[in-house]
């Protein structure tokens, strides 16, 4: 007898980008129990999650770094490249701030190890989707003492005081959503709002907004 198809869940799609099966395994086990998170794919390296990616759509990947062939940061920075919505979070082993520096200057909005705790991993899914950066104080610290003073102050005088407003709730990791409800303007006024300071600061994404926010004082 056929297995009956799963009924398919709403919630955060996730794909899985990993060289080790096992990994993969064990990552979707535990993901698939979680009631608002759903794996919608696998990928063995980084060429394969790309390709899966823009077939997919996922709200979020998890990515290695190290894997044969097309590794996670050349993988991501691709899905810049294409555009690709979904948020990256660096699943690794590596420690070192000359690897996962690196990943988050490619794009990836944070990271968590592999033998983080299940229910931090969920939690740090979670917190991605809703635009939040993780990162580590030690490698934030390394991200700021590699800035070459290219952003600096002046750049910041071009900024409207609503720009700055939002430029601080992003420092403070708040997600587009979330800064819409405090200043109390729609999501896609708030988008239009980050798509200037980016442009402005000469900046690729929220992690480096956020970082040159707090280097430079704009917190809250």
């Amino acid at each position: 007898m056929a297995e009956a198809a799963r009924p398919s869940k709403t919630g955060i799609r996730v794909l899985l980008v990993d060289d080790h099966q096992v990994v993969r395994r064990g990552l979707r086990t535990f993901l698939e129990i979680q009631e608002d998170i759903e794996v919608v794919g696998e990928a063995a390296d980084g060429a394969d999650g790309v390709a899966r990616a823009e077939e997919l759509r996922p709200d979020v990947v998890l990515m290695d770094i190290k894997m044969p062939g097309t590794d996670g940061i050349d993988a991501l920075r691709k899905l810049r490249e294409l555009a690709n919505p979904a948020k990256v979070l660096i699943v690794t082993s590596f420690t070192e701030q000359r690897t996962v520096v690196p990943a988050l200057r490619a794009g990836a909005s944070g990271y968590v190890y592999k033998d983080v705790d299940p229910d931090a991993l969920a939690g740090a899914i979670r917190s991605v989707h809703a635009g939040h950066v993780l990162l580590q104080p030690e490698v934030a610290g390394a991200l700021l003492s590699q800035e070459d003073g290219n952003n600096g102050t002046g750049r910041g005088s071009t900024l409207t005081e609503r720009e700055r407003e939002v430029l601080t709730l992003i420092a403070d990791g708040r997600s587009n959503r979330e800064i819409a409800r405090a200043l109390v303007l729609s999501e896609k006024t708030v988008k239009t709002h980050v798509s200037n300071i980016l442009m402005k600061l000469d900046l690729s994404d929220r992690t480096q907004a956020a970082l040159w926010a707090v280097r430079h004082g704009i917190t809250g």
